[in-house]
């Protein structure tokens, strides 16, 4: 079977709405290009939500990060008072904090894309002349993208996978795991969107005779 019947099998997989036919539709080599378009077309369309809707540019992933930090600590903090005090601990306690820990890893890891946080190399790409700049800010874009259709595939893989088997997460009667798995694609996916986002922002900077590289700051606003 071609490439392009594989990804076509894909995306039928997607709307058949049968986790193991989906499964199996993935494990071929057409899902890297299913892949690659979703992530692409989901990163473009991420970005033009960000331009349209400035408050989901600012606080979408931070306020994710937050809330499932405070819902991480609030958690670990009750059942340890309960397990120590009153002798009694919920089963899931020690199974959905890492959980939420997932989602605020990689939906932090989207918004520190903008911030270029993540090994910008400033202090070397100073030195360097402005085409140079923009050609490493370019490679950055192309570097992260295809770490993005990495993840995107490989992680659809182990959700799909999980939906089939349906496994449920341990200490819970009811909570499917492809629930919070599916948060790594799409988390992914708006990073993708942050990548087309900076290397805008860099053309037009580049165009215009603005600086390139800037001092990035962990944990600053978009």
């Amino acid at each position: 079977m071609s490439l392009l019947a594989d990804a076509l099998n894909v995306v039928t997989a997607m709307f058949s709405g049968d986790s193991w036919t989906l499964t199996t539709a993935l494990k071929t080599e057409g899902a890297w290009i299913t892949g690659t378009i979703a992530t692409v077309l989901g990163g473009l369309l991420v970005m033009v939500l960000y331009t349209a809707v400035p408050w989901i540019d600012r606080h979408l992933e931070r306020s994710i990060m937050v809330y499932s930090y405070l819902l991480i600590a609030i958690i670990i903090f009750v059942e340890v008072f309960r397990r120590f005090v009153l002798s009694v601990q919920a089963p899931w306690s020690t199974t959905f904090p890492p959980v939420l820990f997932l989602v605020m890893a990689w939906f932090g890891c989207s918004y520190n894309i903008r911030l270029r946080t993540h090994l910008a190399f400033s202090e070397f790409r100073t030195n360097m002349n402005r085409k140079m700049q923009f050609l490493c800010l370019s490679m950055d874009a192309v570097l992260w993208l295809g770490f993005c259709v990495i993840v995107v595939v490989t992680a659809s893989r182990v959700a799909a996978q999980s939906a089939s088997n349906f496994q449920i997460l341990e200490g819970t009667d009811n909570v499917l795991k492809w629930w919070y798995l599916i948060a790594v694609p799409i988390a992914f996916i708006l990073m993708a969107g942050r990548v087309f986002q900076n290397w805008r922002d860099d053309y037009r900077n580049y165009r215009s005779g603005e600086p390139l590289i800037k001092q990035a700051v962990i944990g600053g606003d978009v």
